[in-house]
């Protein structure tokens, strides 16, 4: 059976076209066109993960998820602002029931070089006592902001505490804590894209590079 289009429908489309082709043909972040590094010249030193990569390897994790959680009530915790892309990829990805809840912490500042001072800006809204939580990362290098935060999750005695990460340096640990799951491990360099950035910029890159020096020296 067919539905009839009437002509506010029609008017409608059309307007919705013409908006499409405007974003297309002008910039910014109206743009339909993904920020791949190759737009980026001399900002990057090289790509070191690409897009399909990343695609692959969350599929990967999801289907280890699937098969870890079965049967459980899973509530991912992502960390913000740096973990909305694999949150939303790895969400979508898998194939049981998930909660999701996100806190928001403070150790970078504006420079590349970590603090070492945490403070948590927002703090969860779900009550994981008797929960199975999955904290997810964007990116582990010292290891100093994911040891407080595993400590803190700890305290509120949830059934189990499970990290995954996208991407960890293993050369950069000063505090090392157990990781259920890693996407890449990648040297010890300035990295951005999927969701990692510098001074806020960066993030939406579809693949992960090197920061250039002369961009944040």
């Amino acid at each position: 059976m067919s539905a009839t289009v009437g002509p506010a429908a029609l008017q409608l489309a059309a307007a919705c076209q013409s908006s499409i082709e405007r974003a297309t043909m002008t910039g910014g972040c109206g743009r339909l066109r993904p920020v791949e590094a190759t737009q980026l010249s001399g900002e990057l030193t090289r790509v070191l993960v690409t897009k399909d990569q990343l695609a692959a390897r969350i599929a990967e994790l999801a289907a280890e998820i699937d098969r870890d959680y079965a049967g459980k009530e899973l509530l991912l915790v992502g960390v913000l602002n740096g973990a909305v892309m694999v949150m939303a990829d790895l969400s979508r990805a898998l194939s049981i029931h998930c909660q999701m809840d996100w806190m928001a912490v403070s150790s970078y500042g504006s420079g590349s070089k970590s603090s070492g001072v945490v403070r948590i800006l927002k703090d969860l809204s779900t009550d994981v006592t008797g929960m199975h939580v999955l904290l997810v990362e964007d990116i582990i290098d010292t290891g100093l902001t994911l040891s407080y935060l595993v400590t803190n999750l700890r305290y509120r005695r949830p059934a189990s505490l499970k990290v995954l990460t996208v991407f960890r340096k293993p050369e950069a640990a000063r505090n090392p804590v157990e990781i259920a799951y890693v996407g890449f491990d990648i040297p010890n360099e300035f990295v951005v894209g999927y969701g990692l950035d510098y001074d806020g910029l960066y993030r939406n890159l579809t693949s992960v590079g090197a920061l250039s020096p002369s961009v944040y020296g």
